[in-house]
């Protein structure tokens, strides 16, 4: 059942959105070493599961996870980050909302769902690897992290490895999520959500 956004939700938004966010740029750090920045789409949701799945059982309402998009979305262009994450960030968050509501807020199938659905943003942190920004992209973290590091990325990101991506981000949240679940299965059930 739908309630009224107060105070305590935008309060919800800050906190989880603060862990969730801590947690994937902790999973992110791995991509220092190349071939596991390729993996990224899949270990990230994996990890960030149950802080997000918690985050899920909070929320009552339309709103609360477009407004963590918005939020990473900002964080991510100001690191860095070209204007597509805009674009994946926020559009991921407005499925998710529309998958939680299609499960009533009260749906851990929906919850899982979600999580799945919800993982697709990270695909605006690598989209500078391909599609226009690629030469551009490459070309100006090479101060940053060196030619030796910008070679292997290229030679670990042809194009097809995109599409490879989204089943990563799509798989690694989904298996985030069903791990998050069973792990706050008892928080679940004290929610409503059993």
């Amino acid at each position: 059942m739908e309630k009224k956004f107060e105070i305590k939700d935008l309060i919800t938004v800050g906190v989880f959105t603060a862990l969730y966010f801590a947690v994937i740029f902790a999973v992110a750090c791995l991509g220092f070493i190349p071939i596991l920045m390729v993996f990224l789409p899949l270990i990230g949701p994996i990890i960030a599961g149950i802080p997000l799945m918690l985050y899920y059982s909070k929320i009552k309402h339309f709103g609360m996870i477009t407004i963590t998009s918005v939020i990473i979305a900002i964080l991510m262009f100001i690191s860095g980050h070209p204007y597509p994450i805009f674009i994946f960030c926020i559009g991921a968050g407005l499925v998710t909302e529309l998958v939680l509501k299609s499960g009533n807020y009260q749906s851990i199938n929906a919850c899982v769902l979600g999580s799945a659905t919800f993982s697709c943003w990270l695909l605006g942190m690598v989209i500078a690897f391909f599609f226009g920004f690629r030469e551009d992209y490459f070309a100006s973290i090479v101060d940053g992290y060196g030619q030796e590091y910008v070679n292997a990325m290229m030679s670990y990101t042809p194009t097809w490895v995109f599409f490879a991506m989204v089943a990563m981000c799509l798989v690694g949240g989904a298996v985030g999520g069903l791990l998050g679940s069973k792990v706050l299965k008892k928080h679940f059930r004290k929610a409503g959500m059993a």
